[in-house]
Order: C-alpha cells, then structure tokens, then sequence
C-alpha cells in the first residue's frame, strides 16, 4: 500500500519533467508512504513516476519503486495489493522468460505479467490496485484502477502535460493547475454526499472510474475503457437451493479473508460488532497464525441517535480469542479532528463516519498493526439497508397500473402543501418521469430542494439539471448488461458502481492511510461480488429479511446474537453534538462562508440550521471547509 504519483509530458519541448517537480507531488502523500520512498524521470524529460512506500509484503530493498523490468522498456509504479500474486508468478515462471530480482513482490508480478499478457493481465488480478506503467518502447502511459475502486486515482490534463496521483493534494503542487469549483460535480454532490466519476469537485481534475483503465499514446491522445463489470461472468444459479447459494457464499468468503490475510506485518480487523465485521473476525481468526487483533469505537455518553455497540464485538472477540482493543470518542475529539479531516479527504466525503474510521485506523496503527480488514460490500451484496426494502417497496408500487395523469396530481397537491423538499415527493416526480425510484443509497437533498440551496446565479447556470445526468450511463450499461434486470439488482448495481467507490471506500481510504494503515475488503473481492450478483432476487429477500442469505451462509460461524439482532450501521451521534458546540462552529463557519462565496442560498442554509436539520447541514459545513482549505488558500 502506497502512494503514486506522476507527469507526462503531451507536447514536444511545452513541459520537461524533472525530479524535483514529480518529488513534490509525492512528498505531498508521506503518510501513505512513511517507509521510503522513490523517483524516476526519462532521460527526455517525456515521463516522471514517483512513489512513497508503505512496506506490507516483500519488505527488501530489491521491492522498492518505480520499479523497471529485465530490459527497462516497462516501469511501474503501484498503490494496493495483488492477493493472487505467488499464483500468477508461478504461472509466469512456468511460461519462462522472465528474470526475477525480489522474492515475492507483487510490484514485480505487475511488470512480468503486462510483459506477458499486454494489458489482459488484468483479468488475472485478485486485487486493490491504482496503477501507473510506462511503456517505453510504445511511448504509452498506462492509469488502472481496480474493479471495486477501492484506491483511488487521479489525474488533470493542462499546459501540455498529464499529472496523476494518489490525492488531488500531490495534482495541486503543479503551480499551473488552476483551482476552482466544479459547479455542476456540485449540483451532484447534493445529492450523492461524494462526488461521482470521472469529475471531482475541482474543475479540471478527474478520477479514473473503477474498473478502468486510461492509456495516454505516443501522440498524447487519451483512450479509456472499462474493463471488468460486475454483470459480466453471472454464474448459473437460479435453480440453486438456498443451502447450496449459502455454501457457496461461505466458501468464497473464505478465500476472499485467506487471501486478505497474506502480508509481511501485522494484520487486525475493524470490529463495530455487526454480521460484517464480525464474520471478518472470525474467518480471520481461523487457521495458524497469531491470535487476531481487533479494533472498535465508541462514543462517550449515551446517545438516543447512536448506540454504542462495543458490547457485542467485545462480546464476537471473546467468541473467537481475539486481543480486543477500544477507544471512547467526544465532540471535542471531532472538532479537534476538523482539519486533518479536510487536509486528508482531498475533496468532499460529506459522511461523517470518516470521524470515527481515522479514530478506529490510528487505534490499530498505535497498536502495532499496519493492515486491517473492513467490512464494507456486504449491505450493497446481500440487501441489508432497511432504506433498500422502502425502495423496492415503492419501486413496485410505481409499477402499478396507474395513469400518470394521477401521479401529476398528486404532485401538483404536494405542491400546494409545500412539500417539494421531502422525499416522498421526489419518488413520486422521479414515478411520473418514468425514471427508477433509487437513485441511490446515500442521497443528502431532492432536486427541488439542492436547487433552493443554490445562489441566484447557480440556479440560472444549472437549471434542468439533475443528478439523473450521473446516474443515466450506469443505467444505461446495467439495461444492456443485466441477465436478471431486476429492481434489487439494480440497487446493488448502482451502488456498487457509485456510492461504495466514491464514498464508502473512499471515507477508508483516505482515513486509513492518513495514519499510515491500509484497508482491505473481503466482502468486494470480486469473486464474491460475481457470486452475489447472480443470486435470485426472491432469495435474497426471503420472508422480507434483511441480508436473508448472509445469515443463513454464516450461522455457526458467528454468535446467533450477532446474526439476529437489529441491524445498526456505524454512525456518529451529530445530531446531538449539532445541539452542543459544533453546531456553533457549523453556524459560525456557513455564516463566514455564504458571506464570502456565491455558491448557496444563505436563507436557505440557515433555514436548515435553524431547524436542526443535522445531517443535511453536516453536508453544506463540509464543503464549506473544504472550499475554505482548498480553494480560497
């Protein structure tokens, strides 16, 4: 697990890399990379790769990066990890012709294997992966991001030159980048928390979507393709009895935790106490090996919006012999976080669990441990948010044979009411239009309401403009792809190509390696996500139980207490702490913000804050200080 950045020059004699600029780039991203770090520059001055490096597996000098091949006609540079590596090194030694100078990298397997298998190689991964290689005998640079999109990649094309990275924070060391907002990744934002691929919220800069990868050619022409979906190998399941579906989804799961396990340093796992993390525990604890780490957390205090649930993984780690580590977090804690917070999100991640995934990543890392495994997938897999059984609930309702004259008047009596900002007359709008009721799991404002958010001038530059607009090619590929287009598949679709990589994986990643840890994730092994994905709808729902086929595949492998009890998800109680002194410091920052910047409407803004709308205020206070560490600086 590191951090990669790099340039490429587009035009002849416009742009020269040189080492300085490129050592910039990666110094920006020390904590992703603490262990050494590395750089590379053509002779030419064509092409820079620099690499800041966080040692998990072959820990010898001989893995450091950029690292070249036999002939040097092929560098690389790599952030993640490929689980499947001693296997597809194997298979390269067998072929012959390739000569080895680390024992086991799986830096090294990237290069023979692009050797072998030109960019096909991808298809034997098992990974997380962003990927920068240079192709010295094409002149091509190549920019890959991992299926599930659990590390990010960015990139920005301006005076002649190509820059990418890890974080947008090593993009902005380019004195020439320009910094400015995204005004319509903004309108997107409000509504999915994060901002969807390939924008960001600076204007300019872009991330490679998942499954992708970007090949930049001898003549600086830029050609992108997708090259894994999750609806592309569906397996034969449709007659499979529930016993059978549950034994398979175990036993992938099996492989996906063995595979998670390898590494050269210590290995624990984030445990809220939950089904997810909890089988991630026990799996792990399974076999030789020393006896597992865990890591939960807290809050201080009895919350009625937020639970703690520390009794029951403390409860899982005494199940499975594991060394149980906790942390208690305050208000205080979070507003002393705020602007670490910002530095390391880059852009925008308006949830406010990155508060609590830094506390649990920092508590592993003061205890020794450099890897842990997370539970993100499984909800989007195995239909386990209660929010997904309203959806589909409404999604069939709207399938019933009612003249759309009637969902027009029900609209116009809504309106009548005042009601445009509430959801359930989004759904209904989203009915009428013929459109599907799920635009996704995470969703801050209705159309109507962003729009009142937004200044005068905004509403005029972004008007008939919806988020519909970043979800209609993911729609559009889910319609010509699905064998099954079913409305659950559709959600987990969505979801797996939106809100996970753009939010829920990016809130670990950012968090985690901004205390020098990496995250791994068993549940989006993509095995398994292929297995998931061809599972009937009807067994998936079951009796109408959440996470229905889950439960059945892991009973026996973690406490029945664990299984049957009220799902919680990992949360912070900020509506509460909005009641204490952040919401003080919210009021003070949005008021400081709307003063200075045309983007919101400040009526509106302080109409949330003065009805306490937490959450939805949380969003706007977020992207205010970003803009304010960002942009304005």
């Amino acid at each position: 697990m590191c951090g990669i950045a790099g340039v490429l020059a587009l035009q002849d004699g416009t742009f020269q890399a040189t080492e300085q600029f490129v050592a910039t780039m990666r110094d920006t991203m020390a904590h992703r990379g603490p262990d050494g770090c590395g750089v590379w520059v053509s002779e030419d001055g064509r092409v820079g790769l620099g690499h800041r490096r966080l040692s998990i597996i072959d820990l010898s000098d001989a893995a450091a990066q950029p690292m070249e091949n036999e002939d040097g006609s092929l560098r690389v540079v790599f952030n993640g990890e490929i689980y499947n590596h001693a296997e597809i090194r194997r298979e390269l030694e067998a072929l012959g012709g390739h000569r080895w100078k680390t024992d086991h990298s799986d830096t090294e397997v990237i290069l023979h294997a692009f050797e072998q298998w030109g960019i096909a190689c991808l298809q034997r991964f098992r990974g997380m992966f962003a990927i920068a290689l240079w192709d010295a005998r094409k002149r091509e640079l190549w920019l890959i991001r991992d299926r599930m999109g659990v590390k990010p990649l960015y990139y920005s094309v301006h005076h002649g030159r190509l820059t990418f990275a890890s974080e947008i924070k090593a993009l902005l060391t380019d004195p020439e980048q320009p910094r400015a907002v995204n005004e319509e990744a903004l309108l997107h934002y409000l509504s999915f928390l994060a901002t969807p691929a390939p924008d960001t919220l600076f204007a300019g800069i872009r991330k490679l979507p998942c499954a992708s990868w970007l090949r930049i050619d001898a003549a600086g022409a830029l050609h992108e393709e997708r090259y894994w979906d999750p609806l592309d190998n569906p397996l034969p399941l449709a007659d499979a009895s529930d016993d059978e579906i549950a034994a398979k989804i175990l036993a992938e799961l099996k492989v996906a935790v063995r595979l998670r396990k390898v590494s050269d340093v210590p290995v624990g796992v984030f445990l809220s106490g939950g089904i997810d993390s909890s089988t991630n525990a026990a799996l792990f604890s399974e076999g030789p090996g020393e006896r597992v780490r865990t890591f939960s957390i807290g809050y201080a205090g009895e919350y009625a919006s937020y639970q703690n649930e520390l009794h029951y993984a403390k409860r899982v780690a005494d199940e499975v012999g594991a060394e149980y580590h906790e942390k208690l977090l305050t208000v205080d804690d979070l507003l002393g976080f705020l602007p670490e917070m910002i530095r390391l999100q880059d852009e925008p991640i308006a949830d406010p669990v990155c508060f609590p995934v830094y506390f649990v990543s920092k508590l592993a890392r003061d205890n020794g441990v450099i890897v842990c495994q997370v539970g993100e997938g499984a909800d989007e897999l195995f239909w386990g948010y209660p929010g997904w059984k309203t959806a589909l609930r409404l999604q069939r309702y709207n399938e019933l044979p009612i003249p759309a004259i009637f969902k027009k008047l029900g609209l116009a009596v809504m309106r009548l009411f005042g009601k445009e900002r509430n959801f359930s007359y989004e759904w209904l709008r989203r009915g009428a239009a013929g459109l599907p009721v799920f635009w996704g799991g995470a969703e801050a404002f209705t159309e109507t309401h962003k729009h009142r958010l937004l200044s005068p001038r905004l509403r005029r530059k972004l008007a008939g403009k919806t988020s519909w607009e970043a979800i209609a090619p993911i729609r559009e590929r889910f319609e010509r792809k699905a064998r099954d287009p079913s409305w659950l598949n559709w959600m987990s679709y969505l979801d797996l190509n939106l809100r996970l990589p753009e939010l829920l994986l990016m809130r670990v990643d950012k968090m985690s390696m901004g205390v020098s840890l990496e995250g791994r994730v068993p549940f989006l092994d993509h095995k398994l996500v292929e297995l998931a994905m061809s599972i009937p709808e009807a067994t998936k729902t079951r009796n109408g139980t959440l996470k229905h086929i889950l439960k059945k595949a892991v009973r026996g492998v973690i406490p029945d207490e664990i299984i049957d009890r009220p799902k919680q998800g990992f949360g912070v109680p900020i509506h509460e702490w909005f009641l204490d002194r952040l919401g003080a410091e919210i009021r003070s920052e949005l008021d400081a913000f709307c003063a200075q910047t045309d983007f919101f409407d400040r009526d509106e803004v302080f109409r949330l804050i003065d009805e306490r709308k937490a959450a939805q205020v949380w969003y706007l206070f977020n992207f205010a200080l970003w803009w304010k560490a960002y942009i304005r600086a």
